[in-house]
């Protein structure tokens, strides 16, 4: 057997020449302030200004750092608008200036924040979304705690519920993301230079919101935050190209849940695999046309297995082949899977010499396969003897068996005719026990004795 190759989706396909033209957003991410996320996007500004683009400053927030302060020179920037608020003038960044001058690209610093009343759009992201649908390229900055997602998960760590925050499909759309990050002792020395806040705000924030063991906690969110963004990049790639080969960038489990009788203790030790290794995890049943018509515990035992993987965080899948080494090894090479456990099987039929396990092996070379004894029991007898058959089909079944063996039973009798003289008698009732056996009645009474 060849695996056919994935090939494109020929809708997804269609999205990305269709789409329209849109300016590119690159966001500076990084654990909290003073990592150096303005002044890295101010560098790659300058770096771009040297080539001849048409670079303008929307925003850019210095905070009184002689550092980043420096970095503006040289660089075009766009006067504030005025805006009046409870008795005094805030200034805010202003859009309707930014898309009459149409650079090619303007920088928009901390994306999180919120405009004064007044302003077209009260959340500054929004006002960077007008720009991409003009055409516009944008940076910008943000931090791993103004994510909605993490918010309530950083405020549990800090103590610090911050209100400004960033949907994260409007951060997952970015087209680039670039990581700034700085260890915990460096951003502290920083902090104690005055490179961060100025005066005794350093002092509060060391003993507050920037104590060593938060910086260390929002730097792992960072980290994981965009692995999991370039993880979903590789994979869209992957599905654009039609890759077929699995590549091992990160530990991803795939569990074959079978109709054997100890699935739960699979679903369980796939599921302490995952959480050892830190991986995401799959459970797909493969039904093929041989297992349609397998007893209703059996089928219940199986949708039980699946539920039990769900809730123990697994994404699972039901799927239907032919093949089932067929179906698993596609599911796997699509969702870029590269580990893939089974339960062993105690007892083969004749005809199965190879096994599930070897088929895969052979098929798979590339592929890790892990195999898991299972605590096989019999099935209680009510189990074993249900059938979700309709009752009409099970009789049809029945009377054509029967038909079938009364009718090798009138072929023997009229060979047994012919050659009456030259057998023994124990020789024709062989002859009669051979049809006996060969009939599909006594194969199907065969079946449910094995399975007994």
């Amino acid at each position: 057997m060849s695996d056919e190759p994935l090939r494109p989706d020929p809708d997804r396909l269609l999205q990305h020449t269709a789409a329209p033209h849109r300016g590119k957003l690159k966001v500076f991410f990084g654990a909290c302030a003073g990592v150096g996320k303005t002044w890295a996007m101010l560098a790659e500004a300058q770096r771009l200004r040297a080539q001849g683009l048409d670079i303008l400053i929307g925003v850019a927030e210095t905070h009184g750092r002689k550092e980043t302060a420096a970095m503006l020179q040289g660089l075009s920037t766009l006067p504030p608008r005025r805006l009046a608020h409870r008795g005094r003038y805030v200034y805010e960044f202003d859009l309707d200036a930014a898309l009459a001058r149409r650079p090619a690209l303007i920088l928009v610093d901390e994306l999180a924040h919120s405009n004064a009343p007044g302003s077209r759009h009260p959340k500054r992201w929004q006002d960077v979304d007008e720009l991409l649908e003009a055409g516009i390229d944008v940076f910008t900055t943000v931090n791993v705690q103004h994510l909605e997602s993490l918010n309530d998960v950083v405020s549990g760590i800090t103590g610090v519920q911050v209100r400004e925050t960033v949907p994260d499909p409007f951060f997952d759309a970015a087209d680039d993301v670039v990581l700034v990050d700085l260890p915990p002792d460096d951003l502290r020395q920083r902090l104690n230079e005055g490179k961060v806040y100025i005066g005794g705000q350093a002092e509060r924030a060391i003993e507050n919101f920037f104590r060593k063991g938060n910086l260390i906690a929002l730097r792992e969110l960072a980290l994981r935050r965009t692995a999991d963004r370039v993880d979903e990049q590789m994979r869209a790639w992957r599905d654009r190209q039609g890759q077929e080969k699995v590549w091992h960038t990160r530990d991803a489990i795939l569990l074959c849940i079978g109709h054997n009788t100890g699935s739960e203790k699979l679903v369980r030790a796939a599921a302490r695999l995952a959480a050892r290794l830190g991986s995401v995890w799959h459970a797909v049943y493969v039904e093929t046309p041989s297992l349609h018509r397998l007893p209703e515990g059996r089928r219940r035992a199986i949708l039980a297995a699946l539920r039990l993987a769900q809730e123990l965080g697994a994404e699972t899948a039901t799927l239907s082949d032919p093949s089932e080494e067929k179906a698993v090894l596609h599911y796997a090479r699509e969702h870029n899977l590269g580990k893939i456990v089974i339960g062993r099987q105690s007892k083969r039929r004749w005809w199965d010499r190879s096994g599930f396990a070897d088929r895969l092996a052979r098929h798979a070379p590339d592929l890790d396969l892990m195999v898991i004894a299972l605590d096989e029991k019999p099935f209680p007898l009510a189990a074993r003897a249900s059938d979700s058959r309709p009752a009409l089909e099970k009789w049809r079944l029945q009377l054509q068996g029967c038909a079938v063996a009364v009718a090798l039973c009138a072929i023997i009798t009229l060979v047994a005719m012919q050659w009456l003289m030259a057998f023994e008698a124990a020789n024709l009732v062989m002859l009669y026990l051979l049809g006996w056996c060969s009939s599909p009645w006594s194969m199907a009474a065969g079946r449910r004795c094995w399975r007994r």
